[in-house]
Protein backbone atom coordinates (compact mmCIF):
# COMPACT_ATOMS: atom_id res chain seq x y z
CA UNK A 1 0.00 0.00 0.00
CA UNK A 2 2.58 2.38 1.03
CA UNK A 3 4.79 2.15 -1.56
CA UNK A 4 1.80 3.00 -4.28
CA UNK A 5 2.66 6.85 -5.95
CA UNK A 6 0.01 8.13 -4.16
CA UNK A 7 0.61 7.29 -0.85
CA UNK A 8 4.10 8.05 -0.72
CA UNK A 9 2.61 11.84 -2.44
CA UNK A 10 0.16 12.10 0.80
CA UNK A 11 2.61 11.33 3.01
CA UNK A 12 4.88 13.90 1.35
CA UNK A 13 2.13 16.60 1.67
CA UNK A 14 1.36 15.70 5.44
CA UNK A 15 4.79 15.92 6.25
CA UNK A 16 5.10 19.22 4.49
CA UNK A 17 2.19 20.71 6.31
CA UNK A 18 3.23 19.70 9.85
CA UNK A 19 6.50 21.92 9.08
CA UNK A 20 4.71 24.86 7.50
CA UNK A 21 2.60 24.80 10.77
CA UNK A 22 5.54 24.58 13.02
CA UNK A 23 4.23 21.43 14.38
CA UNK A 24 6.82 18.94 12.93
CA UNK A 25 8.92 18.33 15.65
CA UNK A 26 7.14 15.94 17.50
CA UNK A 27 7.06 13.77 14.34
CA UNK A 28 10.75 14.25 13.44
CA UNK A 29 11.72 10.43 14.75
CA UNK A 30 8.61 8.83 13.67
CA UNK A 31 9.39 9.94 10.31
CA UNK A 32 12.55 10.09 10.19
CA UNK A 33 11.81 5.89 11.14
CA UNK A 34 9.47 5.67 8.35
CA UNK A 35 12.28 6.29 5.76
CA UNK A 36 12.56 10.08 5.42
CA UNK A 37 16.06 11.08 6.40
CA UNK A 38 16.75 14.24 8.69
CA UNK A 39 18.48 16.33 5.80
CA UNK A 40 15.49 15.73 3.99
CA UNK A 41 13.85 17.04 7.28
CA UNK A 42 15.62 19.71 7.60
CA UNK A 43 15.47 20.94 3.88
CA UNK A 44 11.69 20.16 4.28
CA UNK A 45 12.17 23.14 7.36
CA UNK A 46 13.54 24.94 5.53
CA UNK A 47 11.30 25.07 2.24
CA UNK A 48 8.12 25.36 3.90
CA UNK A 49 8.64 25.87 7.53
CA UNK A 50 7.75 29.49 8.74
CA UNK A 51 7.32 31.24 11.87
CA UNK A 52 4.75 30.65 14.17
CA UNK A 53 5.52 32.87 16.77
CA UNK A 54 3.26 33.58 19.62
CA UNK A 55 1.17 29.92 19.36
CA UNK A 56 1.44 27.06 21.31
CA UNK A 57 2.21 23.75 20.32
CA UNK A 58 -0.82 22.33 20.60
CA UNK A 59 -2.62 25.11 18.78
CA UNK A 60 0.24 24.56 15.59
CA UNK A 61 -0.60 20.86 15.41
CA UNK A 62 -4.58 22.18 15.52
CA UNK A 63 -3.69 24.21 12.08
CA UNK A 64 -2.05 21.58 10.43
CA UNK A 65 -4.85 18.78 11.24
CA UNK A 66 -7.42 21.27 10.16
CA UNK A 67 -5.86 21.58 6.84
CA UNK A 68 -5.11 18.14 5.88
CA UNK A 69 -8.83 17.28 5.92
CA UNK A 70 -11.72 15.27 7.31
CA UNK A 71 -9.86 12.50 8.35
CA UNK A 72 -7.30 14.46 10.52
CA UNK A 73 -9.54 17.00 11.49
CA UNK A 74 -11.86 13.73 13.14
CA UNK A 75 -8.01 12.48 14.51
CA UNK A 76 -7.27 15.35 16.14
CA UNK A 77 -11.03 15.77 18.32
CA UNK A 78 -10.33 11.85 19.07
CA UNK A 79 -6.89 12.53 20.15
CA UNK A 80 -8.41 15.93 22.34
CA UNK A 81 -9.62 12.91 24.66
CA UNK A 82 -6.19 11.27 25.13
CA UNK A 83 -5.01 14.05 27.82
CA UNK A 84 -2.83 11.17 29.37
CA UNK A 85 -1.00 10.63 26.20
CA UNK A 86 -0.15 14.31 24.98
CA UNK A 87 -0.50 16.36 28.37
CA UNK A 88 -3.83 18.64 29.01
CA UNK A 89 -2.58 22.11 27.22
CA UNK A 90 -2.41 20.10 23.71
CA UNK A 91 -5.02 18.09 24.46
CA UNK A 92 -7.03 21.56 25.16
CA UNK A 93 -5.93 23.11 22.18
CA UNK A 94 -7.14 20.10 20.31
CA UNK A 95 -10.13 20.43 21.64
CA UNK A 96 -11.00 23.63 20.26
CA UNK A 97 -10.58 22.33 16.41
CA UNK A 98 -13.06 23.31 14.09
CA UNK A 99 -14.77 20.77 12.43
CA UNK A 100 -15.85 22.91 9.26
CA UNK A 101 -15.57 22.49 5.45
CA UNK A 102 -16.96 24.18 2.29
CA UNK A 103 -20.04 22.66 1.93
CA UNK A 104 -21.16 20.38 -0.79
CA UNK A 105 -23.78 20.96 -3.45
CA UNK A 106 -27.26 20.82 -3.10
CA UNK A 107 -27.63 18.79 -6.03
CA UNK A 108 -25.28 16.12 -4.23
CA UNK A 109 -27.17 16.07 -1.24
CA UNK A 110 -30.57 15.50 -3.03
CA UNK A 111 -29.08 12.72 -5.31
CA UNK A 112 -27.34 10.94 -2.01
CA UNK A 113 -31.16 11.63 -0.26
CA UNK A 114 -32.75 10.05 -3.13
CA UNK A 115 -30.39 6.76 -3.57
CA UNK A 116 -30.52 5.99 -0.11
CA UNK A 117 -34.28 6.07 0.66
CA UNK A 118 -35.30 5.16 -2.80
CA UNK A 119 -38.10 7.70 -3.03
CA UNK A 120 -38.20 11.56 -4.58
CA UNK A 121 -37.29 14.16 -2.59
CA UNK A 122 -40.52 15.48 -3.08
CA UNK A 123 -42.51 12.72 -1.37
CA UNK A 124 -40.03 12.87 1.55
CA UNK A 125 -40.33 16.74 1.76
CA UNK A 126 -42.59 19.28 0.90
CA UNK A 127 -39.79 21.71 1.45
CA UNK A 128 -36.06 21.45 1.18
CA UNK A 129 -33.54 23.93 2.11
CA UNK A 130 -30.40 23.91 -0.42
CA UNK A 131 -28.64 25.86 1.30
CA UNK A 132 -27.03 23.65 4.28
CA UNK A 133 -26.91 25.00 8.09
CA UNK A 134 -23.64 23.63 8.87
CA UNK A 135 -20.86 21.93 7.02
CA UNK A 136 -18.50 19.29 8.77
CA UNK A 137 -15.87 17.12 7.83
CA UNK A 138 -17.84 14.06 7.66
CA UNK A 139 -21.47 15.65 6.75
CA UNK A 140 -23.63 18.60 6.29
CA UNK A 141 -26.81 19.16 7.64
CA UNK A 142 -29.94 21.07 5.72
CA UNK A 143 -33.51 22.37 7.53
CA UNK A 144 -36.80 20.57 5.81
CA UNK A 145 -40.31 20.31 6.74
CA UNK A 146 -41.98 16.82 5.80
CA UNK A 147 -44.42 15.66 3.58
CA UNK A 148 -47.87 15.58 5.48
CA UNK A 149 -48.88 12.50 7.07
CA UNK A 150 -51.52 11.54 10.08
CA UNK A 151 -49.55 12.92 12.96
CA UNK A 152 -48.10 15.64 10.89
CA UNK A 153 -51.01 16.96 8.62
CA UNK A 154 -49.00 20.55 7.74
CA UNK A 155 -45.22 18.23 7.82
CA UNK A 156 -42.90 18.48 10.29
CA UNK A 157 -39.95 20.69 10.76
CA UNK A 158 -36.73 18.78 10.74
CA UNK A 159 -33.54 18.87 10.29
CA UNK A 160 -31.43 16.42 7.66
CA UNK A 161 -27.53 15.18 7.99
CA UNK A 162 -26.24 13.66 4.47
CA UNK A 163 -23.03 12.14 4.10
CA UNK A 164 -20.38 13.71 2.33
CA UNK A 165 -19.90 11.91 -1.02
CA UNK A 166 -17.18 9.81 -1.43
CA UNK A 167 -16.18 10.43 2.25
CA UNK A 168 -16.09 6.54 2.97
CA UNK A 169 -12.92 6.05 0.68
CA UNK A 170 -10.93 9.18 1.50
CA UNK A 171 -11.04 8.17 4.92
CA UNK A 172 -10.18 4.54 4.69
CA UNK A 173 -7.06 5.54 1.77
CA UNK A 174 -6.00 7.83 5.43
CA UNK A 175 -6.37 5.42 7.89
CA UNK A 176 -4.71 2.97 5.85
CA UNK A 177 -1.78 5.29 5.87
CA UNK A 178 -2.48 6.36 9.51
CA UNK A 179 -2.09 2.78 10.62
CA UNK A 180 0.79 2.01 8.55
CA UNK A 181 2.57 4.73 10.00
CA UNK A 182 1.65 3.93 13.57
CA UNK A 183 2.76 0.31 13.47
CA UNK A 184 6.23 1.79 11.81
CA UNK A 185 6.97 4.11 14.20
CA UNK A 186 5.83 1.17 17.36
CA UNK A 187 8.45 -0.58 15.30
CA UNK A 188 11.47 1.71 15.20
CA UNK A 189 10.91 4.24 17.72
CA UNK A 190 10.44 2.42 21.17
CA UNK A 191 10.80 5.82 23.23
CA UNK A 192 7.14 6.49 21.18
CA UNK A 193 5.51 3.42 21.79
CA UNK A 194 4.34 4.14 25.27
CA UNK A 195 1.90 6.54 23.72
CA UNK A 196 0.01 3.47 21.62
CA UNK A 197 -0.34 4.80 18.19
CA UNK A 198 -1.14 1.75 16.31
CA UNK A 199 -4.56 1.60 19.75
CA UNK A 200 -5.19 5.39 19.03
CA UNK A 201 -5.70 4.84 15.28
CA UNK A 202 -8.21 2.00 15.41
CA UNK A 203 -10.09 3.21 17.99
CA UNK A 204 -10.10 6.68 15.58
CA UNK A 205 -10.66 3.93 12.99
CA UNK A 206 -14.20 2.28 14.99
CA UNK A 207 -15.31 5.58 15.87
CA UNK A 208 -15.45 6.49 12.14
CA UNK A 209 -17.19 3.40 11.07
CA UNK A 210 -19.52 4.60 13.43
CA UNK A 211 -19.81 7.94 12.34
CA UNK A 212 -20.26 7.08 8.47
CA UNK A 213 -22.99 4.53 9.00
CA UNK A 214 -25.85 7.42 10.35
CA UNK A 215 -28.58 4.70 11.00
CA UNK A 216 -26.10 4.11 14.28
CA UNK A 217 -25.80 7.57 14.65
CA UNK A 218 -30.09 7.68 15.03
CA UNK A 219 -29.68 4.02 17.07
CA UNK A 220 -27.16 5.99 19.87
CA UNK A 221 -30.46 9.62 19.53
CA UNK A 222 -33.50 7.02 20.26
CA UNK A 223 -31.50 5.03 22.96
CA UNK A 224 -30.42 8.63 24.53
CA UNK A 225 -34.07 10.28 24.15
CA UNK A 226 -35.34 6.86 25.83
CA UNK A 227 -33.49 7.12 28.77
CA UNK A 228 -34.87 10.74 29.27
CA UNK A 229 -38.56 9.88 28.12
CA UNK A 230 -39.97 11.13 31.44
CA UNK A 231 -37.73 13.93 31.76
CA UNK A 232 -39.03 17.23 30.44
CA UNK A 233 -35.55 19.41 31.41
CA UNK A 234 -33.55 17.58 28.77
CA UNK A 235 -34.68 16.89 25.00
CA UNK A 236 -33.66 14.78 22.50
CA UNK A 237 -34.96 15.09 18.83
CA UNK A 238 -37.14 12.29 17.89
CA UNK A 239 -35.85 10.04 14.75
CA UNK A 240 -37.94 9.80 11.91
CA UNK A 241 -36.87 6.46 10.57
CA UNK A 242 -38.69 6.49 7.28
CA UNK A 243 -36.48 9.10 6.05
CA UNK A 244 -33.37 7.71 7.55
CA UNK A 245 -30.66 5.41 6.02
CA UNK A 246 -27.20 4.75 6.14
CA UNK A 247 -26.06 7.50 4.55
CA UNK A 248 -28.95 10.47 5.59
CA UNK A 249 -30.77 10.47 8.88
CA UNK A 250 -33.84 12.85 9.16
CA UNK A 251 -34.73 14.04 12.99
CA UNK A 252 -36.79 16.31 14.13
CA UNK A 253 -35.88 19.95 14.44
CA UNK A 254 -35.09 21.78 17.89
CA UNK A 255 -34.79 25.60 17.95
CA UNK A 256 -33.25 27.14 20.90
CA UNK A 257 -30.48 29.51 22.01
CA UNK A 258 -27.20 28.59 22.22
CA UNK A 259 -25.81 27.10 25.05
CA UNK A 260 -22.43 29.84 26.00
CA UNK A 261 -25.61 32.86 24.96
CA UNK A 262 -26.01 34.22 28.78
CA UNK A 263 -26.98 37.41 27.07
CA UNK A 264 -30.10 35.99 25.01
CA UNK A 265 -31.06 33.46 28.01
CA UNK A 266 -31.64 36.69 30.01
CA UNK A 267 -33.72 37.95 27.22
CA UNK A 268 -35.89 35.08 27.07
CA UNK A 269 -36.21 35.41 30.94
CA UNK A 270 -34.41 32.11 31.82
CA UNK A 271 -32.73 31.95 35.04
CA UNK A 272 -29.21 30.99 34.55
CA UNK A 273 -28.33 28.82 37.77
CA UNK A 274 -31.53 26.95 36.93
CA UNK A 275 -30.54 26.48 33.34
CA UNK A 276 -26.68 25.27 34.54
CA UNK A 277 -28.96 23.28 37.53
CA UNK A 278 -30.88 21.24 34.79
CA UNK A 279 -27.32 20.70 32.61
CA UNK A 280 -25.61 19.59 35.48
CA UNK A 281 -28.11 17.59 36.53
CA UNK A 282 -28.82 15.73 32.77
CA UNK A 283 -24.55 14.89 32.75
CA UNK A 284 -25.19 13.44 36.15
CA UNK A 285 -27.54 10.98 34.96
CA UNK A 286 -26.22 10.17 31.94
CA UNK A 287 -22.99 9.48 33.57
CA UNK A 288 -24.13 7.59 36.47
CA UNK A 289 -27.49 6.91 36.76
CA UNK A 290 -27.67 5.09 32.92
CA UNK A 291 -23.81 5.15 32.38
CA UNK A 292 -24.79 6.27 28.43
CA UNK A 293 -23.48 10.07 27.78
CA UNK A 294 -23.20 12.21 24.72
CA UNK A 295 -19.98 12.33 24.43
CA UNK A 296 -19.38 15.42 22.36
CA UNK A 297 -21.52 18.40 24.49
CA UNK A 298 -19.98 21.52 23.34
CA UNK A 299 -22.11 25.01 22.80
CA UNK A 300 -22.20 24.36 18.90
CA UNK A 301 -24.14 20.71 19.82
CA UNK A 302 -26.24 22.35 22.40
CA UNK A 303 -29.35 24.54 22.84
CA UNK A 304 -31.36 25.98 25.41
CA UNK A 305 -35.42 25.68 24.81
CA UNK A 306 -37.11 28.51 25.24
CA UNK A 307 -38.87 26.65 28.31
CA UNK A 308 -35.55 25.95 30.04
CA UNK A 309 -34.98 22.78 28.78
CA UNK A 310 -31.17 21.39 27.55
CA UNK A 311 -31.38 20.05 23.83
CA UNK A 312 -29.06 18.46 22.53
CA UNK A 313 -27.87 17.27 18.59
CA UNK A 314 -25.49 15.47 16.80
CA UNK A 315 -25.00 11.91 18.47
CA UNK A 316 -21.68 10.61 16.37
CA UNK A 317 -19.84 10.51 19.33
CA UNK A 318 -21.28 8.60 22.64
CA UNK A 319 -19.63 7.23 25.59
CA UNK A 320 -20.55 3.85 27.56
CA UNK A 321 -19.44 3.41 31.41
CA UNK A 322 -20.14 0.01 33.08
CA UNK A 323 -21.67 0.06 36.66
CA UNK A 324 -18.32 -1.06 38.20
CA UNK A 325 -16.59 1.33 36.50
CA UNK A 326 -19.22 3.84 37.89
CA UNK A 327 -18.92 2.83 41.34
CA UNK A 328 -14.76 2.77 41.03
CA UNK A 329 -15.25 6.71 39.82
CA UNK A 330 -17.48 7.78 42.67
CA UNK A 331 -15.40 5.71 45.42
CA UNK A 332 -12.48 7.54 44.45
CA UNK A 333 -14.00 11.00 44.02
CA UNK A 334 -15.65 11.00 47.17
CA UNK A 335 -12.55 9.86 49.19
CA UNK A 336 -10.42 12.47 47.06
CA UNK A 337 -12.87 14.77 48.19
CA UNK A 338 -12.80 14.04 52.06
CA UNK A 339 -8.77 13.92 51.66
CA UNK A 340 -8.75 10.12 52.61
CA UNK A 341 -5.68 9.54 49.63
CA UNK A 342 -4.87 6.38 51.65
CA UNK A 343 -8.50 5.33 50.50
CA UNK A 344 -8.23 6.32 46.97
CA UNK A 345 -5.14 4.04 46.63
CA UNK A 346 -6.97 1.50 48.20
CA UNK A 347 -10.01 1.91 45.59
CA UNK A 348 -7.60 2.07 42.79
CA UNK A 349 -6.20 -1.38 44.23
CA UNK A 350 -9.80 -3.29 44.63
CA UNK A 351 -10.87 -2.50 41.38
CA UNK A 352 -7.71 -4.07 40.04
CA UNK A 353 -6.58 -0.88 38.28
CA UNK A 354 -2.36 -1.18 39.42
CA UNK A 355 -0.08 -3.01 38.62
CA UNK A 356 1.00 -5.82 41.03
CA UNK A 357 3.55 -4.62 42.96
CA UNK A 358 3.10 -1.01 42.72
CA UNK A 359 3.96 0.96 45.98
CA UNK A 360 1.04 1.83 47.62
CA UNK A 361 2.44 4.37 49.79
CA UNK A 362 4.10 5.91 46.70
CA UNK A 363 0.37 6.49 45.07
CA UNK A 364 -0.85 7.71 48.14
CA UNK A 365 1.89 10.83 48.58
CA UNK A 366 1.48 11.20 44.70
CA UNK A 367 -2.52 11.59 45.46
CA UNK A 368 -1.30 13.97 47.87
CA UNK A 369 0.17 16.54 45.78
CA UNK A 370 -2.86 16.76 43.90
CA UNK A 371 -5.22 16.96 46.54
CA UNK A 372 -3.71 19.59 48.93
CA UNK A 373 -3.60 22.11 46.79
CA UNK A 374 -6.62 22.79 46.08
CA UNK A 375 -7.78 22.18 49.81
CA UNK A 376 -9.86 25.04 51.51
CA UNK A 377 -10.25 26.62 47.62
CA UNK A 378 -13.53 28.62 46.96
CA UNK A 379 -15.48 26.25 44.98
CA UNK A 380 -15.98 28.32 42.34
CA UNK A 381 -11.91 28.29 41.58
CA UNK A 382 -12.05 24.59 41.35
CA UNK A 383 -11.73 22.56 38.17
CA UNK A 384 -12.97 18.84 38.81
CA UNK A 385 -12.67 18.17 35.58
CA UNK A 386 -9.07 18.89 35.82
CA UNK A 387 -8.29 16.86 39.04
CA UNK A 388 -9.97 14.11 37.62
CA UNK A 389 -7.02 14.68 34.07
CA UNK A 390 -4.47 14.91 37.06
CA UNK A 391 -5.70 12.07 38.84
CA UNK A 392 -5.82 9.32 35.57
CA UNK A 393 -2.11 10.99 34.69
CA UNK A 394 -0.93 10.30 38.07
CA UNK A 395 -2.30 6.62 37.85
CA UNK A 396 -1.05 6.32 33.85
CA UNK A 397 2.69 7.66 35.57
CA UNK A 398 2.22 4.18 37.81
CA UNK A 399 1.52 2.06 34.66
CA UNK A 400 -2.68 1.74 34.90
CA UNK A 401 -4.04 1.86 31.59
CA UNK A 402 -7.22 4.33 31.45
CA UNK A 403 -10.31 3.37 30.15
CA UNK A 404 -11.03 6.13 27.15
CA UNK A 405 -14.23 6.65 28.10
CA UNK A 406 -13.25 7.81 31.44
CA UNK A 407 -11.11 10.38 29.13
CA UNK A 408 -13.92 11.10 27.06
CA UNK A 409 -16.40 11.71 30.29
CA UNK A 410 -13.69 14.15 31.56
CA UNK A 411 -13.03 16.24 28.49
CA UNK A 412 -17.41 16.52 28.88
CA UNK A 413 -17.18 17.67 32.33
CA UNK A 414 -14.36 20.34 31.14
CA UNK A 415 -16.60 21.59 28.34
CA UNK A 416 -19.52 21.75 31.10
CA UNK A 417 -17.37 23.72 33.38
CA UNK A 418 -16.41 26.01 30.48
CA UNK A 419 -19.89 26.98 29.48
CA UNK A 420 -20.90 27.34 33.27
CA UNK A 421 -18.10 29.89 33.62
CA UNK A 422 -19.13 31.69 31.30
CA UNK A 423 -22.77 32.00 31.92
CA UNK A 424 -21.72 32.77 36.07
CA UNK A 425 -17.98 32.65 36.82
CA UNK A 426 -19.04 32.75 40.87
CA UNK A 427 -20.64 29.16 40.55
CA UNK A 428 -19.20 25.82 40.75
CA UNK A 429 -21.47 23.68 38.30
CA UNK A 430 -21.19 20.44 40.09
CA UNK A 431 -22.50 21.87 43.35
CA UNK A 432 -25.74 22.21 42.38
CA UNK A 433 -25.82 18.44 41.71
CA UNK A 434 -24.61 17.50 45.02
CA UNK A 435 -27.79 16.69 46.51
CA UNK A 436 -28.57 13.82 43.63
CA UNK A 437 -24.66 12.70 43.69
CA UNK A 438 -25.58 12.40 47.74
CA UNK A 439 -28.85 10.30 47.07
CA UNK A 440 -27.06 8.18 44.17
CA UNK A 441 -23.87 7.64 46.33
CA UNK A 442 -26.49 6.38 49.18
CA UNK A 443 -28.80 4.30 47.04
CA UNK A 444 -25.70 2.74 45.24
CA UNK A 445 -22.71 2.70 47.44
CA UNK A 446 -24.14 2.79 50.76
CA UNK A 447 -24.51 -0.23 53.27
CA UNK A 448 -27.97 -1.57 52.09
CA UNK A 449 -26.83 -1.24 48.52
CA UNK A 450 -23.64 -3.21 49.17
CA UNK A 451 -25.84 -6.08 50.85
CA UNK A 452 -28.24 -5.64 47.64
CA UNK A 453 -25.32 -6.05 45.33
CA UNK A 454 -24.09 -9.35 47.27
CA UNK A 455 -27.27 -10.29 47.19
CA UNK A 456 -27.55 -9.98 43.46
CA UNK A 457 -23.84 -11.85 43.16
CA UNK A 458 -25.37 -14.75 44.87
CA UNK A 459 -28.22 -14.90 42.87
CA UNK A 460 -26.39 -14.56 39.64
CA UNK A 461 -24.11 -17.28 40.61
CA UNK A 462 -26.86 -19.64 42.01
CA UNK A 463 -28.31 -19.16 38.68
CA UNK A 464 -24.92 -20.58 37.17
CA UNK A 465 -24.99 -23.42 39.14
CA UNK A 466 -27.37 -25.87 36.98
CA UNK A 467 -24.48 -24.51 34.34
CA UNK A 468 -21.23 -25.42 36.54
CA UNK A 469 -22.85 -28.80 37.46
CA UNK A 470 -23.23 -30.24 34.14
CA UNK A 471 -19.23 -28.92 33.47
CA UNK A 472 -18.43 -30.50 36.27
CA UNK A 473 -19.93 -33.71 35.64
CA UNK A 474 -18.45 -34.15 32.17
CA UNK A 475 -15.21 -33.41 34.33
CA UNK A 476 -15.77 -35.99 36.65
CA UNK A 477 -16.14 -38.45 33.66
CA UNK A 478 -13.67 -37.66 32.48
CA UNK A 479 -11.49 -37.95 35.13
CA UNK A 480 -12.98 -41.43 35.83
CA UNK A 481 -11.81 -42.35 32.49
CA UNK A 482 -8.32 -41.52 33.34
CA UNK A 483 -7.83 -41.39 36.92
CA UNK A 484 -7.46 -38.79 39.27
CA UNK A 485 -3.42 -38.27 40.10
CA UNK A 486 -2.58 -35.23 42.48
CA UNK A 487 1.14 -35.52 42.58
CA UNK A 488 3.03 -33.76 46.05
CA UNK A 489 3.91 -30.56 43.70
CA UNK A 490 0.32 -30.06 43.17
CA UNK A 491 -0.64 -30.73 46.85
CA UNK A 492 2.16 -28.54 47.93
CA UNK A 493 0.55 -25.38 45.93
CA UNK A 494 -2.82 -26.03 47.04
CA UNK A 495 -1.89 -26.28 50.96
CA UNK A 496 -0.40 -23.01 50.38
CA UNK A 497 -3.17 -21.39 49.26
CA UNK A 498 -4.19 -21.27 52.76
CA UNK A 499 -7.45 -18.70 51.67
CA UNK A 500 -8.33 -20.90 48.81
CA UNK A 501 -10.31 -22.74 50.37
CA UNK A 502 -12.84 -23.43 47.30
CA UNK A 503 -10.20 -25.51 45.72
CA UNK A 504 -10.47 -28.28 48.29
CA UNK A 505 -14.20 -28.40 47.95
CA UNK A 506 -13.72 -29.28 43.87
CA UNK A 507 -11.32 -31.72 44.60
CA UNK A 508 -13.85 -33.14 47.10
CA UNK A 509 -16.52 -32.63 44.76
CA UNK A 510 -14.69 -34.60 42.24
CA UNK A 511 -13.45 -37.29 44.70
CA UNK A 512 -17.25 -38.13 45.80
CA UNK A 513 -18.38 -37.98 42.07
CA UNK A 514 -15.98 -40.63 41.35
CA UNK A 515 -16.59 -42.58 44.26
CA UNK A 516 -20.40 -42.57 44.61
CA UNK A 517 -21.38 -42.61 40.28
Amino acid sequence: MFRSFRSIRRLAHITVTFARHGALAPFEEALAGAGLAPLLLFFIRVLFGREVGGKRPGERLALALSELGPAFIKLGQVLATRSDLLGEQVAEDLAKLQDQLPAFSAFEARATIETELGEKIETLYQHFDDEPVSAASISQVHFAVTTPDEAWPEGRPVAVKVLRPGIEAAFQADIELLLWLAALIERTQPRLKRLKPVEVVQTFAATMRVEMDLRLEAASAAELRENFADDPTYRVPEIDWRRTAKRAMTQERLTGIPMDDRAAMLAAGLDIDEVLLKAATTFFNQAFRDGYFHGDQHPGNMTVGYDGAIQVVDFGIMGRLAKRTRFFLADMLLAFLQRDYAKVAQVYIDAGYLPAGTSVDDFTLALRSIGEPIHGKPLHEISFARVLGQLFGVAESFQMEVQPELLLLQKNMLMAEGVSRRLNPTLNIWTLAQPLIEQWMRENRGPEARVLQAAEEVVHIVGRLPVVMRNLDHLVHHLSEGGLKLDPEALQVINRQGSSWWLWIIIAVLVAGLLFR
